[in-house]
């Protein structure tokens, strides 16, 4: 395994303005009569609150002047946009939630059409109820032998294309890290001019090592929002959203992103897209070959334990289409329950990113290094030689699988007069909801859908099991909120 060695480079420094302004008022003595109301002097009132906010800056007044006239947020936006070959980039703090629906809201007006993958992340169909269109889902393909959603296929989004939505959302790699047969999908979408938007918050590190899939701009893409906390080393709720400008408008992009994003954002988030960028600049493919070394010893020394099939591998799908820096577990092979698995390793002092029943996901990034690594498989081993057992055949989450029933528009539904009833009685009823495991985030029901008898005993199947069902009106699931009659 290779060993991550920490760099203090003043190289990264000066070529990132937002961080050097960000170091550079920490560096200084000042005296803000400004918010934060903290005044980065928290500690003088009490040691354990200043430890959490006494390091936090603005944007006004902190990385730049209050009236931004320095414009050190635009020089480093507009580093970004070169980098990922775009016309527009901008940073935000309210992570991909918040750059998903601010490409969203620039797309068309209320009652347009969209095509949109149904492994979408909840913020994007928030974003479609406030903006007021409406989703043509996309299917995803499901692989036989894994179980696993591999993307959209063409005749997807030729039957979408039938009903003239005015763009295509898609969201590549998918939580397992799998990808659609993106460049075809995106010439086809192109030939009748309509753009397609990728949420690609899983893959901020695409696009930068000859070993990974392209970044979605290098594949004609017109925008795509990614996570800088996820696959990157940023900080907590940092993102990045992206565009060309030949099928969508920038003045469209500026007030969406605007209109959306908080009139205050925090310096370190901003400060650490920025440097990421930098890093990637610099340093990424050096740094990204350690870590897929390092992902490959790993994968060496399971597979070679408990057999080739108890990890998802490139070789599993077609060229291309899985990200190979992704390790997800399938405790299936293995006989296990990923829930246990992961109880077991928290006990260890071992955290997943995701587990369900029948896999479990490891979230490995540019910070893993020998030891963590070694950390991971000293406890994961041990813990698979106790309980491995016979395997059990692939199944499919209910997430990847459900076949939705629209009732009403998803705003009518969010909108509407609702009441509480019990779950039997909900079934056949719209629900007023967006409810699903989390994580991954992806929606097993959606508002304006019919509940049916197959959601309300998957969902409380998953339930029993230990999965986290989010966003529902009574998390026990006894009752479900739906449309008044």
């Amino acid at each position: 395994m290779v060993k991550n060695t920490t760099v203090n480079s003043p190289r990264l420094r000066a070529s990132a303005p937002l961080l050097d302004a960000y170091l550079s008022y920490l560096e200084s003595s000042p005296h803000p009569f400004t918010i934060p109301g903290h005044k980065q002097r928290a500690s003088l009132l009490d040691i354990d609150l200043g430890r959490v906010v006494d390091t936090d800056v603005p944007l006004f007044g902190g990385l730049d002047e209050i009236k931004l006239s320095k414009g050190v947020l635009q020089k480093s936006e507009k580093l970004a946009a070169k980098l990922w070959q775009g016309d527009w980039a901008r940073f935000s703090t309210g992570g991909s939630t918040h750059a998903n629906q601010a490409l969203v809201f620039a797309l068309g007006q209320p009652g347009d059409k969209v095509g949109i993958s149904r492994n979408s992340h909840r913020s994007l169909l928030t974003a479609l109820v406030l903006a007021g269109l409406e989703p043509i889902w996309l299917s995803p393909e499901i692989d036989e032998l894994t179980g696993v959603p591999t993307g959209v296929p063409l005749k997807e989004l030729e039957r979408a294309l039938e009903q003239n939505p005015i763009a295509i959302l898609l969201t590549e790699p998918g939580y397992l890290g799998t990808l659609s047969d993106l460049p075809i999908l995106i010439e086809r979408a192109h030939k009748v001019g309509i753009p397609v938007v990728i949420d690609a918050a899983w893959g901020g590190h695409f696009g930068f090592h000859p070993s990974l899939p392209p970044h979605p701009m290098q594949i004609g893409a017109d925008a795509f929002a990614t996570s800088i906390h996820k696959a990157l080393p940023g900080y907590s709720a940092s993102a990045l959203a992206v565009a060309n400008l030949q099928r969508l408008d920038r003045a469209k992009l500026e007030q969406a992103f605007e209109s959306t994003h908080t009139t205050s954002p925090a310096g370190a988030p901003l400060a650490s897209i920025d440097a990421v960028r930098a890093l990637l600049e610099n340093r990424g493919p050096q740094l990204l070959s350690n870590l897929l070394e390092n992902i490959e010893h790993f994968r060496f020394s399971i597979t070679s334990e408990f057999g080739p099939e108890v990890l998802l591998k490139p070789e599993d799908f077609l060229v291309g289409r899985f990200d190979p820096s992704k390790l997800v577990l399938r405790a299936n092979r293995l006989g296990a329950n990923g829930i246990e698995i992961e109880n077991a390793l928290q006990a260890a002092g071992v955290r997943v990113e995701m587990a369900d029943h029948d896999t479990v996901v490891f979230l490995v990034t540019l910070a893993d290094d020998q030891k963590s690594f070694a950390a991971l498989l000293s406890a994961l081993v041990p813990i698979l030689r106790k309980i491995a057992g016979p395997p059990r055949a692939s199944g499919t989450a209910l997430s990847w699988s459900i076949v939705a029933q629209r009732g009403m528009s998803m705003r009518e539904a969010f909108f509407a007069n609702t009441e509480i009833v019990n779950a039997n009685t909900a079934i056949g009823r719209i629900s007023s909801d967006l409810i699903a495991p989390y994580p991954p985030g992806v929606a097993v029901l959606a508002p304006g859908e019919v509940i049916t008898a197959e959601i309300v005993k998957g969902l409380q199947a998953a339930q029993k099991q230990g999965v986290r069902i989010a966003y529902a009106s009574d998390s026990t699931l006894q009752t479900f909120r739906v449309v008044a009659k």
